[in-house]
């Protein structure tokens, strides 16, 4: 009866009365134990207040009902689908909305739909995915910000590829320490390719040697990054340089020189196929003929053998404690394999500009460190 008086009632209320009669209605519905019969027939009033031509009514019933699990499911699906003021409630806390009702949205609805549901208290890994997939690059920096958000290694590298171009998304998933080390490789790379487009730095250095220091910058910047990398992850960021073509001997012996022997490791298993304890027991201990063999079946030239021979045995001093070393001292070790500073050739060329960068990198801290005395 109370229900019947109230559908009479709001053909003539103002606006403003109706949305508070929603609300109030919508309150009651979701927080009070009502009768079977009356809760039927709230249930049918608050489903004919959808088709209020005002938004305001519909917002109230939102705003009442949006993070309840007792509010009617057809009333939530459509206020989920209604103008953005009143389906962002709804989209933004609902807990009734499935995962296949949220992706239905990200899929269809325009960036503000995509940023509301990305920006929810909770995001599974499917939702997540969704929004790698098709969100646009708002929408995907609203979600790497949420750490609510549970995002798989994929979806990580579905944005990088995407939406790696644009520096907010950058910088969001640079800052992400959930990121995977191929993803922080594949945002180097971008950052590389904008800075070489960049019309200021063609017109202060022009396009061959922007290419050039580019390069030399993403290159030196992948150290840090093999550096910041878990050893688990190590195989997949080899496979990562691999496919795209960074994986070359240069950067191998690179990374040979800084010590990072663990990745060398991942390297050549990826390289030769072979089993990783069989590869590990051969760079702690095994013979140089073994070793080479190894190197070779990599792909690496017979005259790269020598300087990298040379370096796992600093390095294995080193990790066995009967010497301290670093990269300058390896490095010039490495070039004297070649003969010395008067050793010419690309080979030579290589290992003098580690050392060079070495010896830089070693004066720069001395000097810091004075500084800071």
């Amino acid at each position: 009866m109370v229900v019947s008086h109230f559908l009479r009632w709001i053909e003539t209320a103002r606006v403003d009365e109706r949305a508070a009669a929603a609300a109030a209605l919508a309150t009651a519905y979701v927080t009070r134990e009502l009768p079977f019969e009356d809760r039927c027939a709230a249930e049918a009033a608050l489903t004919f207040l959808l088709d209020d031509p005002s938004p305001k009514v519909r917002q109230a019933l939102a705003e009442a009902m949006s993070m309840s699990m007792n509010a009617p499911i057809q009333v939530i699906a459509a206020l989920a689908s209604d103008q953005p003021e009143v389906a962002a409630l709804v989209l933004a806390r609902s807990p009734l909305l499935t995962d296949a009702d949220l992706i239905d949205r990200v899929a269809s609805g325009p960036v503000a739909v995509q940023k509301i549901v990305a920006d929810r208290p909770a995001v599974s890994m499917a939702l997540a995915a969704a929004l790698a997939e098709v969100g646009e690059v708002e929408a995907c920096a609203v979600l790497v910000g949420n750490y609510g958000a549970d995002i798989a290694a994929l979806s990580f590298r579905r944005m990088a590829e995407r939406h790696g171009h644009d520096a907010r998304l950058r910088e969001a998933l640079a800052a992400d320490p959930r990121l995977p080390s191929d993803c922080r490789h594949l945002l180097l790379v971008r950052l590389g390719e904008a800075l070489k487009a960049s019309p200021l730095v063609m017109a202060s250095i022009g396009a061959a040697r922007a290419e050039r220091v580019t390069r030399e910058a993403c290159v030196k910047a992948s150290l840090g990054i093999v550096e910041a990398t878990r050893a688990e992850e190590h195989v997949a960021l080899v496979e990562h340089l691999r496919l795209r073509g960074d994986l070359t001997t240069s950067f191998i012996i690179r990374v040979l020189a800084h010590g990072k022997v663990d990745f060398f490791g991942a390297a050549l298993v990826v390289l030769t196929g072979r089993d990783q304890q069989r590869v590990r027991a051969l760079l702690a201990t095994g013979q140089d003929l073994a070793v080479a063999a190894l190197l070779r079946a990599a792909g690496l030239a017979d005259a790269t053998h020598a300087i990298i021979l040379r370096a796992l045995k600093v390095w294995r001093e080193v990790a066995n404690g009967r010497r301290v070393a670093g990269a300058q001292e390896v490095s010039w070790l490495m070039l004297k394999e070649l003969g010395g500073q008067s050793a010419e050739g690309e080979l030579a060329g290589l290992v003098k500009s580690i050392h060079l960068d070495a010896l830089r990198e070693n004066a720069r801290g001395h000097a810091l460190a004075i500084a800071a005395a």
